[in-house]
C-alpha cells in the first residue's frame, strides 16, 4: 500500500476519558471535547468509544459538527456547540437536539426568539478575550438570560498549562464574581484546569487534547503513524537528495523515499531534524519535508522495512511538535486525509 497508515487505538481514548473523569472531583461530570473531527482522529468512532466509557455531554466548536456527531451517537448525549447559535443554525439545532453556548448579545437575541425555550448555556469572557461575553455586558443582560433557564455557564483559562501563571487565579476569581450564586452549573476546566485542582472544576469538565494523548495529560498515547517505503537508492559521497539539495551524503548511503509530506500535516520544519523509527531504531529523516515525500537514511539498517514511524510510543505527537516548532495540538489536527486510518482496541466493536 502506497498510503501511510495511521492506527488509532480507541482503548486509550477511552482510558485516557475514564482517568481524567478519576481527576475531576467528586461529584463533578465530566464531558469531552471532540471538535475538529476529534482532534483529526474521527469523532465518528471516537465519540461512540467516549460515550461506551461513560461519556454523556460532548463539546464541538461549530453547529454543523454538532449535527455530524448527532448521526454518530443518536438520541440521548447532549451535544454542545462552543462557537454559539449563528444566523442559519435554527433548524439544525432544533431538529437534532444541539446546544448552543451563546457568546454575544446577539447570540442570545438570535436564540431566544428564533428558539424560545430550547435548550442553551453561556459562555463568558473571564480575560481571555476570545469567546463569550464580558462582564459589564453580562451584568446588564443576565436577568434576562436567567429567566430563560440557561443549562451551564462556561468559560476557557488562557493559561492551564502553565500551572503558575497569574492569568489562572485571575480568571478564576473572574468567573466566580460573575457566577457566584446564580444556581446555575459551571464549568471551567479542559484538560490543563482539570489538573490545576478541585477549585477549578465546579459542575463540569471539558477534556479535550488529554484524551488524545497531549499535553498536559500525556499519559497514554493514542496514535502511531507509519509510512510506506515506496523506492530505495543507493547515493554516493558527495551526492544530494532531495529539494534544494537539502542533504549531501558524507558516505555511499542507503536513502528510503517514504510517502507522506507537508499535504499529510508533516510540517516543513521537520525537515533534516526527527528520527524515524524502525522499531527501537532510530533512521533520521534527511533533506527537506517536500509535499508527498520524505526520505529517510536507511543505510545502518541490516535491511529496508516496508514502512517507518514517524509517531509512535518512542515519538509521540508532542514530541513531533517540539521538534518542528509547534504544538501538539497542531500536529494531531492536521493528520492528513490520505492517511488509511486503522482503529484498534475493544472499543471497535470488531469494526475496522
Amino acid at each position: 500500500m502506497a498510503t501511510a497508515t495511521l492506527t488509532i487505538d480507541l482503548d486509550a481514548i477511552a482510558a485516557n476519558w475514564r482517568a481524567l473523569d478519576q481527576c475531576s472531583a467528586s461529584g463533578v461530570q465530566t464531558a469531552a471535547v471532540v471538535k475538529a473531527d476529534a482532534y483529526g482522529l474521527g469523532a465518528d468512532r471516537v465519540g461512540r468509544t467516549l460515550a461506551q466509557a461513560g461519556a454523556r455531554r460532548f463539546f464541538v466548536a461549530v453547529a454543523e459538527e454538532g449535527a455530524a456527531l448527532r448521526q454518530s451517537l443518536g438520541p440521548g448525549p447532549q451535544i454542545n456547540i462552543l462557537g454559539g447559535h449563528m444566523a442559519g443554525d435554527a433548524d439544525m439545532i432544533r431538529d437534532l437536539d444541539l446546544t448552543p453556548m451563546l457568546n454575544s448579545l446577539q447570540q442570545v437575541t438570535r436564540h431566544l426568539e428564533s428558539l424560545p425555550g430550547h435548550p442553551f448555556g453561556i459562555q463568558l469572557d473571564t480575560g481571555m478575550n476570545r469567546l463569550g461575553i464580558e462582564a459589564a455586558e453580562w451584568q446588564a443582560i443576565a436577568p434576562i438570560v436567567l429567566a430563560a433557564k440557561p443549562e451551564m455557564l462556561m468559560s476557557h483559562l488562557a493559561c492551564a498549562d502553565e500551572p503558575e501563571h497569574p492569568m489562572n487565579r485571575h480568571q478564576l476569581a473572574n468567573f466566580h464574581a460573575m457566577t457566584d450564586g446564580l444556581g446555575v452549573p459551571r464549568s471551567f476546566a479542559a484538560t490543563g484546569g482539570i489538573l490545576l485542582g478541585a477549585e477549578y472544576h465546579f459542575d463540569l469538565t471539558r477534556p479535550g487534547v488529554g484524551l488524545y494523548g497531549g499535553r498536559p495529560y500525556a499519559e497514554r498515547p493514542v496514535v502511531r503513524l507509519s509510512l510506506p517505503v515506496i523506492q530505495t537508492r543507493e547515493v554516493a559521497a558527495g551526492e544530494t537528495v532531495g529539494y534544494a539539495c537539502g542533504w549531501t551524503a558524507a558516505r555511499p548511503s542507503v536513502v528510503a523515499t517514504l510517502a507522506a509530506g507537508y499535504a499529510d500535516g508533516l510540517p516543513r520544519s521537520l525537515s533534516g531534524r526527527t528520527p524515524l523509527w524502525d522499531g527501537d531504531r532510530t533512521v533520521p529523516l534527511i533533506g527537506r519535508v517536500s509535499m508527498d515525500l520524505i526520505t529517510a537514511d536507511v543505510t545502518d539498517l541490516a535491511e529496508v522495512p516496508r514502512s517507518l514511524d514517524i509517531l509512535c510510543a518512542h515519538q509521540t505527537v508532542d514530541d513531533l511538535a517540539d521538534i518542528g516548532g509547534t504544538i501538539g495540538y497542531e500536529i494531531l489536527t492536521a493528520l492528513g486525509h490520505r492517511y488509511a486510518r486503522r482503529y484498534t482496541g475493544q472499543a471497535t466493536g470488531g469494526q475496522a
